[in-house]
């Protein structure tokens, strides 16, 4: 079993036994840009066939860490191995096995996309013909786009085709940074089965992302990124699973105050966090019973004289796992 990765999962979570070898391992890997570490002793163990996402907030170290895996960067200190090569000795050999679409690409405006892909596939000295091509596209769902220029495509659309371009190698290994990020609810949503139909065709899939909900509903496992460190690595159900609390209530103190023993002695309450919110005290309540915890709290801002604005509810989620595991909120979603 490899812990170095993987939070130690709750009982009702148990940690998967894994058989094979990992296809990315980073262990103490170190990058700084002058006095600012972007990565703080970064460990991460990425498995064949997964989807496998790198959350954060801007800032977190996420895509230094893309660049570093991807043989672009050299660490400044640590180790990693790609499909089990140095991506910095042997980076040819890494290059010849990945495929990578950046936040943004460049592509030429009066080229189709069938001729941009068959001209990517004959730079790598891949299969460029006709059905390659074909397939490619129809794997990213713009085979109907194929003799669209490239300037004419939605912005979803040139996503597809930035991913499909990361694929004209047959990659073992498909990295994507922030691939969703601009796009519309309904592009993002057809981008992910984009992303899963890869993966079901045999390719690992890692990709960084700041959206929580996109981590939960797509990857198999992420790893959260904090002010370049990894604060917690698992499923996103065993990382939420492993709050021990089923919701979270949530207020501002509109006038008067509350101590936070008072808010940790409430009924239900596994864990209380306060903070300032515009001038005003707030605080978090992870509970095992949002409906006890509620009517407890209500009692105790009568008692108090304590006036409550902004009070709402909401399921245990990631947003509550990174609070817990880094004492600040989450500001990453846009």
């Amino acid at each position: 079993m490899h812990t170095s990765v993987t939070a130690a999962a709750s009982a009702s979570a148990p940690a998967l036994v894994r058989t094979d070898d990992p296809i990315i391992s980073a262990r103490d890997v170190v990058k700084h840009y002058g006095e600012t570490v972007a990565v703080a002793g970064l460990d991460l163990t990425i498995w064949p066939s997964e989807i496998f996402g790198i959350l954060g907030p801007n800032g977190a170290g996420k895509t230094t860490t893309l660049e570093m895996l991807e043989g672009l960067r050299a660490p400044d200190a640590g180790q990693i191995r790609v499909a089990g090569f140095d991506p910095v000795r042997e980076s040819e050999r890494v290059h010849g096995v990945i495929g990578v679409q950046l936040q943004s690409t460049a592509l030429f405006d009066y080229l189709n996309c069938a001729e941009i892909v068959a001209l990517f596939a004959a730079l790598y000295g891949a299969d460029a013909s006709p059905p390659r091509v074909e397939r490619i596209l129809a794997l990213v769902g713009l085979e109907e786009k194929r003799r669209s220029r490239t300037n004419t495509l939605s912005g979803g659309q040139q996503q597809r085709l930035a991913i499909a371009l990361a694929l004209v190698n047959t990659p073992r290994i498909a990295f994507l940074d922030e691939p969703t990020t601009g796009l519309d609810p309904a592009a993002r949503r057809t981008l992910w089965q984009t992303i899963r139909d890869i993966r079901a065709a045999g390719t690992t899939v890692v990709l960084t992302t700041h959206y929580m909900e996109e981590a939960e509903r797509l990857c198999d496992r992420i790893a959260i990124m904090d002010r370049g460190r990894v604060v917690a690595c698992d499923t996103p159900r065993a990382l939420i699973e492993q709050l021990g609390a089923d919701a979270t209530v949530r207020a501002s103190v509109q006038s008067g105050s509350i101590a936070r023993d008072d808010l940790q002695d409430l009924d239900g309450v596994v864990s209380a966090e306060l903070r300032d919110r515009d001038g005003q005290q707030a605080f978090d309540l992870r509970t095992i019973d949002a409906q006890v915890t509620l009517t407890a709290l209500l009692h105790l801002a009568q008692r108090q004289n304590v006036t409550l604005s902004g009070l709402g509810t909401s399921q245990a989620s990631l947003e509550d796992v990174f609070l817990a595991r880094t004492g600040h909120q989450y500001e990453g979603d846009g």
